[in-house]
């Protein structure tokens, strides 16, 4: 069962007017926290957000599937989002059952070095163009105060990532 804070952050989102994705994200954090304070361990990188994006449906966020996803999965996408509007009682000792098995699992998969390399081999299965047209639509919905702070800090860490070069001012200016 997810966390209260969890269920208002998603609720605050969607009120937003944020994407699924973006409300999904709160579930998937708060798994990752679940895996890192050591309630329970998961086998892969991709356990820990499958199970947040299941909590996420089972909540009623409408997240969709990839178009990848295999017939089984989209199968239990399915069945997650039917259990949103489901109020049958969960079972007690499956849901034990299921902890107890990933209590067994590592917490290394939560690590920031590996949510890192999980992060960057999924950006790499995307094309350029679609990497670019998610770029843009965050500074579109990012606002005028947003998108200034952004500007700041890259232009801070362009300034120190000169430095830590050697100091040499940019040709270009």
């Amino acid at each position: 069962m997810p966390e209260r804070k969890t269920l208002d952050r998603a609720k605050r989102d969607k009120q937003a007017g944020k994407a699924p994705s973006t409300q999904a994200g709160e579930f998937v954090r708060e798994e990752i926290e679940h895996v890192r304070e050591g309630k329970h361990g998961v086998r892969s990188t991709k356990q820990a957000i499958a199970i947040g994006l299941s909590k996420a449906r089972r909540a009623g966020v409408k997240v969709g599937t990839s178009k990848q996803a295999s017939a089984e999965t989209k199968r239990r996408a399915q069945q997650d989002s039917h259990a949103a509007h489901d109020s049958h009682a969960k079972s007690g000792t499956r849901a034990k059952a299921a902890t107890q098995a990933l209590k067994k699992e590592s917490a290394t998969p939560a690590s920031r070095p590996a949510l890192s390399r999980n992060a960057k081999k999924t950006a790499s299965q995307r094309t350029a163009a679609d990497r670019s047209a998610a770029a843009r639509k965050a500074a579109a919905t990012k606002g005028a105060a947003g998108r200034s702070a952004a500007a700041k800090k890259a232009a801070r860490t362009r300034a120190a990532n000169r430095q830590a070069a050697g100091g040499q001012p940019h040709a270009g200016h």
